[in-house]
């Protein structure tokens, strides 16, 4: 079985990454496990950028494959925004921020329209392996912004988002289901056929 480290300990992220690359023959273990202790800056002017910064750091310092994924939701009305500062969107950090981003993301929005309301969750994967090797995946899911939370299986804007299709929000969706058609797992599945397993 093949094990690599991924650039977070976002338990979340952890979760979904592992309950899709499992079936791959994928073993995917935390910075924690890997006994890291480490911050990497996302400077990146986009999700693909940010992605292959700490894939390459955690590389750099393990000579081990890593994985790693940057992900964030881009807004019609908000030209895009919040972007890739979609996790320190309200400027808060701590177990408050996801009530904060969304309390912002709400009042940015007050006075949009149902109909304008479009968004995208956008994921980019990136891994690099010992040789050099480097693969990066993109995925996304497409939805609009609600006016109110809804749901309790999510994270982050979850509870905003609704899926296109779907007439709920993603935090509605059970976590099997979430697996199948979020961001995340269309951009780990073109990771994984690009890996070729």
């Amino acid at each position: 079985m093949m094990k690599m480290i991924a650039a977070t300990n976002n338990g979340h992220k952890l979760k979904e990454i592992r309950a899709i690359l499992k079936y791959k023959g994928i073993e995917v273990i935390s910075l924690a496990e890997a006994g890291l202790d480490i911050e990497i800056e996302e400077n990146g002017d986009s999700f693909k950028e940010n992605a292959l910064i700490k894939a390459r750091e955690v590389f750099r310092i393990t000579g081990e494959a890593a994985i790693a994924d940057d992900s964030g939701l881009e807004v019609d009305a908000l030209k895009g925004q919040p972007g890739v500062k979609s996790a320190r969107y309200s400027g808060h950090r701590g177990m408050d921020k996801d009530k904060k981003n969304n309390e912002k993301l709400k009042e940015a929005l007050k006075n949009v329209p149902t109909d304008m309301r479009g968004a995208r969750f956008c994921s980019a994967i990136a891994a690099v392996f010992p040789g050099g090797k480097e693969i990066t995946a993109e995925g996304f899911v497409y939805g609009k912004i609600g006016y109110e939370e809804k749901g309790e299986q999510g994270f982050g804007y979850d509870p905003l988002f609704i899926v296109d299709g779907y007439g709920r929000t993603m935090a509605e969706l059970g976590s099997e289901e979430k697996n199948n058609i979020s961001h995340r797992a269309n951009a780990l599945k073109e990771f994984a056929e690009k890996l070729n397993l």
